[in-house]
């Protein structure tokens, strides 16, 4: 009996939960009611599966998120957004990541280019806290998008500036910012539609090379191994075009090629057979 009751009581506070939930859903629409309901939301975001079928289908949400997005574009140029204005901005984008990430909102939400709505934030240059932030949950949205290796999200990358755009912050953002950004782009090499449209033009493929190359740079005076997995897995797949492959003989950083990294990698199985299938690839002689 205490086993029913308890049943009981947690279905009744799951009840009460969702009728909060679809509460701050409608609340979206008010305008006095917003910010906090996208922060209550926002909060919810990882306990709640039906969350993003519920802020897609429910009359005006979307439209209330892109509203917050579109509201702040005067902020950026010329740049005076605030610490509260991004805080709220990126409560509505982690919203939309969650519909990015769902399986049957992810589609629509391609179809409906609400990505393009996230690039003037990723165009962003200036690196005070506020910006920063911006740029990294802008990056998050595009990161859900690529993490299901659907052919649909790639295509879509691709008719986009999103390349250029997350080379520019793999070269000068935070190292959290550039990680997502490589993994981005790493995402895009690894289908095959994208490495043969950045290995299609020598200008493509040498402007990634260059940034890529920059990166080892950087790392081997400031390390991170996540952010050095993301390189050598980028190296690998370019590895694997033959026109990639005869300029990387010429143009690999000695750094992957000698023992800087050695002890960076030492626990990092996977990162090390990647790196060998490079050198292997490009004809480099690795101890086994």
């Amino acid at each position: 009996m205490d086993a029913g009751g308890s049943s009981t009581g947690s279905s009744q506070v799951e009840a009460i939960d969702k009728e909060q939930v679809f509460e701050w859903i409608l609340d979206l629409s008010d305008s006095n009611k917003r910010e906090q309901a996208l922060l209550e939301l926002s909060k919810k975001r990882e306990t709640v599966p039906d969350l993003p079928l519920w802020l897609w289908y429910s009359f005006g949400s979307m439209a209330s998120l892109l509203q917050e997005v579109i509201s702040i574009y005067p902020a950026i140029m010329p740049p005076t957004l605030t610490a509260g204005q991004s805080n709220r901005v990126c409560n509505a984008l982690a919203l939309m990541q969650c519909v990015a990430s769902h399986k049957e909102t992810r589609s629509p939400f391609l179809q409906a280019h609400i990505p393009l709505f996230l690039y003037p934030f990723l165009h962003t240059t200036k690196t005070s806290r506020p910006f920063e932030y911006l740029r990294l949950t802008s990056l998050g949205v595009i990161g859900a998008l690529v993490k299901t290796d659907e052919q649909e999200v790639i295509q879509f990358l691709l008719s986009t500036e999103i390349i250029p755009l997350c080379l520019r912050i793999m070269e000068n953002g935070t190292e959290l910012s550039k990680t997502v950004a490589t993994f981005i782009l790493q995402k895009i090499l690894l289908d095959d539609t994208g490495l043969a449209y950045i290995c299609q033009t020598y200008e493509r493929f040498s402007h990634v090379a260059m940034i890529l190359g920059k990166m080892v740079l950087h790392l081997a005076k400031e390390p991170s191994q996540r952010l050095l997995k993301h390189v050598v897995r980028c190296y690998s797949r370019l590895s694997d075009n033959p026109r990639a492959l005869q300029a990387l003989r010429q143009c690999l950083p000695d750094q992957l090629r000698d023992e800087t990294f050695t002890r960076v990698l030492a626990d990092d199985k996977s990162t090390k057979h990647w790196l060998k299938q490079l050198l292997k690839n490009i004809g480099f002689s690795v101890s086994p």
